[in-house]
């Protein structure tokens, strides 16, 4: 079920607030924790048992490990977040990855030696399974020092605001609300005036403006003008951010509407002047969950540049194919490494001091490292890329004539999409939140996008592939 969808605003929603607040505040998370499984139920019913059963062993594996801890008994805790590792993530290499490594391994060998399973990809694995590996290694770290009982684990967990997309929330940030939380009145206003603007951010401009990326898509790639491929580009740029950043607000209201303070995800990420920049405000939690659990781990940067430059690479190359099971993930990914490196031992100093040049860095490198992402078929990236830099193979057949027509008719969304980017509607929001204005704006971009979402504007969330 999606949140830009008329089943969860009108049925689903009001249906669970109205229970969630009948129930007295100390049956809250079972209240939450049903209508979490009957959320994630309607759209993946047999997968249900399955987030089930990796709930408990989870708790169960966790619960060793403190035990462990507080014994002293070093082997055992190393045992079981040995083996609760394995199964998280042998679970989500079965279902995300296992069809990638046969198929390779069958070009490899030019026999079909390992068999396909084509499983569906449950809803929310990669996020869901990280937040279970994060609670077990906590526990492990003494980042956590009670693991909390199996129904505060279970809603943690399960909670549907940000079950299928992030943020990656860690149990210690909500574990206090988990054992006691109140909801006041301007706590849920403003969680539903962030939900109406993560809403209208999916809505009506991440739909819209994806119309344009599906026509050029539908176009094919050898046939477009280098100036329509940049803009091709930028649609799917914008496309991307308002439609995560969109999910995350929700996220975000939904989740302060019933007493949570679920982290940001997002800080203006493409008026970032660097790519380690762009790192540090796009998919904040994913971030850190690499610092803290892979690049730490590893040894970050405390063992020498050779030592730390090998960390780095194995997290991007990690956050690549964390996105999907596929070769352009991970060319996105190393991508990313060969420019944080450079930033870092190059030309990092440079681009600070330069704020027009680091401005065009930024505004090159981000359309770009988009096409990486979205074009799967390595073939017609590198079709796409060409385009972009002006090298023709086949005739143009969209090209001047057609460009026009398309900034005549998408040109103001690209405006406002532009604008959005900016701080502009941060610091407008700060500025008007709690005032009557506020109210005024959130009717009118929740029923506009009730309008679009009755035409057939609303389409699923990007990063429900991944």
């Amino acid at each position: 079920m999606l949140f830009s969808s008329i089943e969860f605003i009108f049925r689903f929603l009001p249906i669970f607030l109205i229970c969630y607040f009948l129930v007295p505040g100390r049956g809250r998370n079972a209240v939450l924790f049903l209508g979490s499984l009957i959320f994630y139920a309607i759209g993946e019913p047999v997968y249900v048992l399955l987030m089930l059963g990796s709930i408990i062993v989870n708790y169960g594996a966790a619960r060793a490990v403190a035990s462990c801890k507080r014994s002293g008994k070093t082997g055992g805790q190393r045992f079981w977040l040995t083996s609760v590792l394995v199964l998280d993530l042998g679970a989500l290499f079965l279902f995300k990855y296992f069809d990638f490594f046969a198929e390779n391994m069958n070009l490899l060998l030019n026999r079909e030696l390992v068999p396909m399973l084509h499983l569906t990809l449950p809803l929310g694995i990669s996020f869901y399974t990280f937040q279970m590996i994060s609670y077990v290694a906590d526990v492990s770290m003494g980042n956590i020092d009670d693991p909390g009982s199996f129904l505060e684990f279970a809603t943690y967990l399960s909670m549907f605001p940000q079950l299928i997309a992030g943020p990656i929330v860690q149990y210690r940030e909500v574990s206090a609300q988990l054992r006691n939380r109140t909801v006041t009145l301007p706590m849920f206003e403003r969680g539903l005036e962030i939900f109406c603007l993560g809403l209208a951010s999916k809505v009506l401009l991440a739909n819209k403006i994806s119309i344009f990326w599906n026509q050029v898509q539908g176009i094919g790639f050898s046939s477009i003008s280098t100036p329509v491929a940049w803009m091709g580009a930028f649609a799917f740029s914008f496309q991307i951010y308002f439609d995560f950043w969109g999910y995350s607000l929700m996220a975000m209201g939904l989740g302060a509407m019933m007493g949570f303070q679920i982290p940001r995800n997002f800080t203006v990420p493409y008026m970032s002047r660097s790519a380690t920049e762009f790192w540090r405000r796009w998919h904040i939690t994913l971030g850190r969950f690499f610092r803290e659990y892979v690049y730490i781990p590893l040894g970050g940067n405390r063992k020498g540049r050779v030592h730390t430059i090998c960390n780095i690479f194995i997290v991007w190359a990690l956050t690549g194919l964390w996105h999907g099971a596929n070769w352009n993930f991970v060319l996105w990914g190393i991508g990313f490494f060969v420019l944080l490196t450079a930033e870092k031992n190059i030309y990092g100093d440079f681009l600070q001091r330069h704020v027009v040049f680091s401005r065009l860095y930024m505004w090159i490198l981000i359309p770009v490292s988009w096409m990486v992402f979205e074009i799967t078929d390595l073939s017609q990236l590198m079709i796409y890329l060409k385009q972009m830099i002006g090298i023709h193979a086949a005739p143009v057949l969209v090209g001047t004539e057609q460009l026009l027509r398309y900034l005549r008719q998408y040109g103001w969304l690209f405006a406002v999409c532009a604008l959005c980017a900016t701080w502009f509607p941060v610091r407008l929001y700060r500025r008007w939140k709690g005032r009557p204005i506020m109210v005024i704006v959130c009717l009118v971009v929740f029923w506009l996008s009730v309008y679009e979402i009755r035409q057939g504007a609303a389409n699923p969330f990007l990063y429900f592939r991944f």
